[in-house]
């Protein structure tokens, strides 16, 4: 009679059946990496750019897509009620260079469109949704190596949440770095914006800017970080409201880097006659760390 270390089935040690067993389990309990969890959803798919959407409804990506346009978009939205799921595949434009024009993404007059796991890199701007049909929603995209603007939303309801936008700038064409700009009524929530860095310009501006608000009224923003601000010359502005009133500028953390030359300003709030709330932020390293703000309990690092 065998030992149970001596145990056999099949011609094969019970231990390394067991091994066996344990390794098959732990296996088809592992993520599998893709991109996408399923193609279900998409009522069509992008597979060459550049390219129009005439059509209401999902379109997916189901691979990295680039192009070396210099004007134009990659994708452009010509109808209303359409989302471009990218599938955390890569929309590239680093080939047209420094004095491209194009946007990755492009909607103009549109209302209800989303860009979502979207990985738009190498455009002048990286997203651009505007005209006031609004009820637009970004979330959930990379957007890097930029030139000029991350993204830019306009339109009554619209939410910019949960992106990645860095290393934005370097446009030739351009007279800055702005990682999110929202225009009418778009709330700003939960995004990280690291590394803006303009050239300088023979104009003497070349500033950055994290989020930008112009003619905003209503909106907010929340919950957002914003670093690595690095002008050459002009300004480091972490938000910047411009004739955006009854904002609310929230629970933000905003690193500058350090005081001195460039001027630099945690939150601006424009002036008196369109200030803005701001309340709860965490502010470091700017040379003043609001202006023309109603502030309450800011939490402002002076070191």
């Amino acid at each position: 009679m065998l030992g149970a270390d001596e145990t056999r089935s099949q011609g094969k040690p019970m231990g390394i059946l067991r091994a066996s067993s344990l390794l098959l389990v732990l296996s088809m309990s592992l993520p599998v990496a893709h991109a996408a969890e399923s193609y279900d959803n998409c009522t069509g798919f992008i597979d060459t750019i550049p390219a129009t959407i005439g059509t209401q409804g999902v379109w997916c990506l189901r691979k990295d897509l680039s192009t070396s346009i210099s004007s134009g978009a990659a994708i452009t939205v010509a109808t209303n009620n359409v989302t471009i799921d990218c599938n955390d595949f890569k929309l590239g434009g680093l080939s047209a260079g420094a004095a491209t024009d194009a946007s990755g993404i492009r909607s103009t007059g549109r209302s209800n469109v989303a860009v979502k796991h979207c990985n738009v890199r190498g455009f002048r701007y990286g997203a651009y949704l505007d005209g006031l049909g609004g009820g637009h929603v970004l979330e959930g995209n990379r957007f890097s190596d930029n030139t000029d603007v991350g993204v830019i939303v306009e339109g009554e309801g619209s939410v910019v949440r949960d992106n990645l936008i860095f290393r934005t700038g370097g446009s030739t064409l351009g007279n800055g770095a702005t990682g999110i700009l929202a225009k009418a009524g778009v709330d700003v929530i939960d995004n990280t914006v690291s590394g803006l860095l303009p050239l300088a310009r023979e104009n003497g501006y070349g500033g950055a800017v994290g989020i930008f608000a112009s003619l905003n009224a209503g909106g907010s923003i929340l919950g957002n970080r914003v670093r690595g601000l690095s002008p050459v010359t002009g300004s480091a502005i972490g938000i910047m409201l411009d004739q955006s009133g009854r904002m609310v500028v929230r629970d933000n953390d905003l690193a500058g880097n350090g005081y001195g030359p460039p001027f630099s300003v945690g939150i601006s709030c424009n002036s008196d006659q369109y200030q803005a709330t701001s309340r709860g932020n965490v502010i470091s390293g700017f040379d003043y760390p609001t202006t023309y703000c109603f502030s309450e309990r800011d939490t402002i690092n002076s070191d």
